[in-house]
This record gives C-alpha cells, sequence and structure tokens, in this order.
C-alpha cells in the first residue's frame, strides 16, 4: 500500500501526484457535488475539510483489510476507484465505489474490523479522516449523521425531493399524501343531533358552504352523515317530508380514522367504499371531517371519483376507458410525494376492482353449480405490487361437498365464464399471460384439494418447472368470493414449507442464479444483444432478487403477507432478519420500483411500449448512485439466504 499524505491535520501540504484539491475550499467544494455532504452546514464541511488527509493508492493496493483490526478511518474517494473483495475467495469482487463515495461507514458505527478486502481498481486518490474527527461529525451535522445510519434512505430522500419537484412542474403547486389528518383539519365540523329536521341541516350546510352534514350526539360521537348526493337520492327523489328528522335520511356509522392516521389511509378507505368524506375522532369525539379534495386539491383525477367510475361502469367498453386516467392518477401521485409502496398498493387496488367489476358483469345472469368458489391473482396482484406494466395470472378455486357436483362437472361450468373474464380484462389492458396462468386455464381452475395436491407435488418434488410455478403461484390472493378458501389453503401450505428446508433450499438455490448486475470494470452489468442493448432489467434483476428472498423468508417463518415489504418487516419482527437489514432491502427495492415506475411514465407520455428495461446512461449521477446501492442491498440479502441455507 502506497499513502502519500497530502493534508495533515495542521494544514500542511504537500505537491505529490499531479493536480488535486488541497486546500480546504478545494475539497469543500468537491464534497458539495457528492452526498450527503451537500446537504450539510458551511461549517461542518470546514471542519472535515481542515481534519481529512489526502491519500494516494496505485493499482491494487490494499487500503483495508479485515486483519487491520477495528476501523480507525473513514475514506471518501476523489479519483480512482476501490474494489471490495471477499477475503474467503481469493480476489472475488463484491462491490465497487467511485468518486464520491465512502467506506467503510458500517465497520465504523460498530467499532468492528471491515468484512471485506478494499483494493485500489486502479490509480485511487482519497480522503482521509481518522475515527476521532468522525466520531465528532457525527455528533456535529444531523445530515452527515443521517447519511451514515441511514445511507441508502439519506439517498432515496433526495431523489424523492429531485422527483417530486420536476413532477410538481405539470400540476403547479405542492401537496402530498404523508400527512396526518389531524394537520388538515381547517374548520369546525358542521354538525347537527340526529332528530333536527332535514331543512335546518340543509340551511345550515348552505350557509357553511359545506357539502356535508355530520350527525352526532350529544357527547359529539358521530352518529351518521348526510351529504349533498343524499339529498337527490334520499330525499328530492322519494318524496320525503323536509320536515322528518335527519336520522331517518342519514347513513349511520360513519367511517372514521384518528387524527394521528396519514392521507394515504384515509384516501385508501375512501376508494375502497366508495366515500368522499372521512370523520377523524380522537376517543370517539369527533374533531373534524376530512374531504376527498382535502388529499387531492391538485388531482386533475381524483382516486375515489375513479374508483366510483369502475363501479358504476356497465359495459367492459366503459370499464377500459379509465386506463388512461390510472396513469394521469399515478403521475399525480408521484407529484404528491406518495411512497411507491403506496402507488402500487393504489393501482393494485384499482386493477381489484376492475377485475371484481368484469367478474360481476359477466356472473350476471348466468346459471352455475350452488357451490363457493373465489377469484385469484398471483404474482405482482398477488403481492399487490402492480405497476403500469402488468398482465394477467389469475386462477379459481371452489370448494367441493360430498353428495356435490364433482370438481370435473364445476370445472366445465366455470371455465367458460372464466374465459370471458380472461378476454374482458385484455380488452381493458392487461394482456393474456403468454404462459396460460389464466382461470380459463384447467390447471388454474381447481377445487381445494386439487390446489393441494398440486403445492404438494411442488414441495415434495422441487424439479425447476416445480420451483418456477411456485414463485408465481405462492403469492396467491382473492379479489373476488369468499377470502376462507385461500385462507385455509395459505395455511396448510405454510406448514409444509415450514417443515421442508430441503425445498426451500432448492427455491434458494434458484433465486440466486439472478444477481444483481453490478459491474467491476464499469457500474453496471449490461445487456449485450437482444432487443433492449446496453440496458439494466429491472425487474428481473433489480426487484425479483427482493422478492424471491422475501417470499422464502415468508414459507420458512410461516409468514401469511404476500406483499414483499410486508413479509421483510414481518421477517424482523419475529426475528429472523435484523430490523435494520428489513429496512435497507425494503428502501432499496423501493427505489428499484419507483425508477420502473418513473420510466413507465416516461414510455407512456412517449407513446412508447412499457418496458422494464433501462439505460444507465439515462440516468442522472444520484439515480445511479442510488441504483447502486439498492443493487448492493440486493447482493446483501441474497449473502443472507446463502448462509441461512449453507449455499
Amino acid at each position: 500500500m502506497t499513502g502519500i499524505t497530502a493534508m495533515t491535520e495542521n494544514n500542511d501540504t504537500t505537491e505529490e501526484h499531479g493536480q488535486r484539491p488541497q486546500e480546504s475550499q478545494g475539497i469543500v467544494d468537491f464534497l458539495r457535488r457528492h452526498a450527503p455532504f451537500a446537504d450539510m452546514e458551511p461549517e461542518h464541511l470546514e471542519f472535515l475539510a481542515a481534519r481529512v488527509a489526502v491519500e494516494s493508492y496505485a493499482r491494487n493496493a490494499i487500503i483495508t483489510t479485515p486483519d487491520d483490526g477495528p476501523a480507525s478511518c473513514l475514506f471518501i474517494i476523489w479519483q480512482g476507484r476501490v474494489r471490495g473483495e471477499s477475503p474467503d475467495a481469493a480476489g472475488q469482487g463484491v462491490w465497487e465505489l467511485v468518486p464520491g463515495e465512502l467506506f467503510p461507514i458500517g465497520a465504523l458505527l460498530s467499532h468492528r474490523p471491515v468484512q471485506t478486502v478494499g483494493r485500489a481498481a486502479e490509480e485511487t486518490v482519497c480522503y482521509r479522516l481518522n475515527r476521532a474527527a468522525f466520531d465528532s461529525l457525527l455528533e456535529r451535522s444531523t445530515p452527515f449523521n443521517d447519511f451514515c445510519t441511514r445511507r441508502l434512505g439519506s439517498l432515496l430522500g433526495q431523489v424523492r425531493r429531485q422527483v417530486q419537484t420536476s413532477a410538481l412542474e405539470g400540476l403547479g403547486g405542492d401537496t402530498t399524501l404523508n400527512f396526518t389528518l389531524g394537520e388538515r383539519l381547517r374548520r369546525e365540523p358542521v354538525t347537527c343531533t340526529p332528530e333536527t329536521p332535514i331543512h335546518t341541516a340543509l340551511q345550515a350546510m348552505e350557509q357553511a358552504h359545506v357539502g356535508s352534514m355530520l350527525v352526532t350526539d350529544d357527547a359529539m360521537r358521530p352518529a351518521g352523515v348526510f351529504t349533498l348526493p343524499d339529498l337527490l337520492t334520499r330525499v328530492v327523489l322519494p318524496g320525503v317530508d323536509l320536515e322528518a328528522p335527519i336520522r331517518t335520511v342519514m347513513t349511520p356509522n360513519p367511517i372514521s380514522l384518528p387524527g394521528t392516521a396519514f392521507g394515504f389511509e384515509a384516501a385508501m378507505l375512501m376508494a375502497h367504499n366508495g366515500i368522499r368524506h372521512i370523520c377523524v375522532v380522537e376517543r370517539d369525539r369527533l374533531l373534524g371531517v376530512v374531504s376527498e379534495r382535502d388529499l387531492f386539491s391538485l388531482q386533475r383525477v381524483g382516486l375515489v371519483n375513479l374508483s366510483r367510475s369502475i363501479a358504476r361502469a356497465d359495459s367492459v367498453d366503459a370499464i377500459s376507458r379509465v386506463g388512461h386516467d390510472i396513469h394521469l392518477l399515478v403521475e399525480q401521485m408521484i407529484a404528491q410525494g406518495v411512497k411507491v409502496g403506496q402507488i402500487t398498493q393504489i393501482i393494485t387496488l384499482l386493477n381489484d376492482q376492475i377485475g371484481r367489476r368484469i367478474i360481476d358483469l359477466h356472473l350476471q345472469d348466468v346459471e352455475l353449480p350452488d357451490v363457493r368458489f373465489a377469484w385469484l391473482v398471483f404474482g405482482s396482484e398477488g403481492r399487490q405490487e402492480q405497476t403500469l406494466k402488468t398482465d394477467q395470472d389469475n386462477g379459481i378455486i371452489f370448494e367441493t361437498q360430498p353428495g356435490g357436483p364433482s370438481a370435473d362437472t364445476v370445472r366445465d361450468a366455470l371455465l367458460p365464464i372464466a374465459r370471458r373474464i380472461n378476454e374482458a380484462l385484455d380488452r381493458c389492458g392487461f394482456p393474456l399471460c403468454p404462459g396460460n396462468i389464466m382461470a380459463s386455464n384447467p390447471d388454474c381452475c381447481l377445487s381445494v384439494e386439487e390446489w393441494q395436491a398440486r403445492f404438494r407435488r411442488w414441495v415434495d418434488q422441487g424439479t425447476p418447472e416445480h420451483l418456477l410455478n411456485a414463485s408465481i403461484y405462492f403469492d396467491f390472493r382473492v379479489i373476488h368470493g369468499p377470502t376462507g378458501l385461500a385462507g385455509s389453503l395459505r395455511d396448510w401450505l405454510l406448514e409444509r414449507t415450514a417443515g421442508n428446508s430441503r425445498f426451500r433450499k432448492q427455491m434458494a438455490l434458484t433465486a440466486l442464479n439472478l444477481r444483481p448486475p453490478l459491474g467491476l470494470i464499469r457500474d453496471f452489468k449490461l445487456s449485450s444483444g437482444g432487443e433492449h442493448p446496453n440496458s439494466l432489467n429491472l425487474k428481473l434483476n433489480g426487484t425479483a432478487p427482493f422478492v424471491d428472498a422475501a417470499r422464502i423468508l415468508a414459507l420458512a417463518n410461516r409468514i401469511p403477507e404476500t406483499n414483499t415489504t410486508q413479509r421483510l418487516r414481518q421477517a424482523a419482527r419475529c426475528g429472523a432478519v435484523r430490523s435494520r437489514d428489513a429496512e435497507a432491502w425494503v428502501e432499496a427495492y423501493d427505489y428499484i420500483q419507483m425508477l420502473r415506475m418513473r420510466k413507465n411514465q416516461e414510455q407512456a407520455a412517449a407513446g412508447q411500449p412499457l418496458s422494464n428495461h433501462v439505460a444507465p446512461d439515462s440516468l442522472n449521477a444520484l439515480d445511479r448512485r442510488i441504483l447502486k446501492e439498492a443493487f448492493r442491498e440486493a447482493r446483501k440479502l441474497q449473502s443472507k439466504l446463502a448462509t441461512d441455507y449453507q449455499i
């Protein structure tokens, strides 16, 4: 190792190896171009610049190694590249860092040796900060502390602000769903008692310029709600006497949330129930009301209105026309700063409603056997993680009874209607599944016992085809019909997989075949040909490693959730992984999902086919850096799998 000190802590300088920042101001100027230094106070940057030494390393020189004992210095790369190598695998690359990046943060925070050998991949120059100054800077600078303790989360905060600012340019303002409902209460609620005459309540609504009246008892507990649409349907058309008490036409037991609930929760609840107002209560006492307009003041397409349009659609053609509005809604959600996990849930919510409405339309006036059955969704919809690019993965589960119709009889009756539903979904923007994983396929329309037999064969035999099927079908969820059938199937499956480590090891081996595309010579390993040359597949090599690992954790620990982030967090709660690791994996996964969403939005706006591929050269420096961090977290998660199953 060759280390040339160009700046000492008393600011002595030495010229060495050509031009480099040697004065404090030159160092500060360089640091300001990178995270987290761009967010730090000037005095804290000057504190850092006055205490670093500049070190030069020849190509292949070792900078850090586990043999050195607990980490004693922070390194900031100014020039060149540093490669992390596994000490047990003769130079096998684990990570690579470029100018502006820091290491070894984790070892410094944990007061432990580094876990990899840090080697100069080419002639490299670093700023070196000793432990005492590092610890002091942690105490002085909140942005620096936040970055070191939540590195990926800190970077994601920057890119979210960047994306939000860009998206808001087209909306002309600022808004967000990440506020508590208590923060949006702008006025005292307009209320009346249950015995108030209808005309008196209407006069109060007109004087207050509001569209809803909250009906409360003497203790201000919500008893009901009356809205202007109710005036037409419940009063005018039926010819109800305006002297009648409001309780006769109100909606009783209005839906409510506490003031600590977030705007996103209220938006989802409104969409689920087709309502425009949510009561905000504290200890059963009404504090106020939040309307759809309060949540979406800038939206050109309202979530609740869109949800209602789907529910009221009387034909497949009417449903198919909402596709453009869903794209517009996603654009607005990005602008509002909605988290990507929430956006994918909203997309899934609307897609579920489209699916349910199509099923309802096709079940009208159809004679079917008197059996219980439910419509299942698999894959990304089963995980509630759908983006704008999605196709169909669905099936049917039904119940047979002794003395009743046989499974074959029920299946023969359900398949024709399932085929029409699949075709209708295709017309509404959900392409038919190329692999025929659809309810119209007899292999996907099974009784409870037949699904169990199929899953048992996959778990017990574990062929490559079975493992591929498991990665799709095991993320099942009901969107129409009784949920109990799928619930009992899931309980049975989790019991079987938790007790079969051989099957889970086979799944882990398959999952590890999809490695994050991190390169050693360049930042990323790019595709060399095909339809999308020199690009990264954000689904296959980006989100899939997280999805596959989370599924294995769920199957091993009897976790019933299907959503990837919920599975990771539940794995932390049950002690299968560390909480800080789970949160880092969630942040990495969410970022890649958000990048997919943004690229799909850009493709849709340009009239291009939606794709999961992205060219790194099309990303700005911040996105490239975060994408590398996200891929590194995927590697860490895969390393956890490899350790657990001794692969």
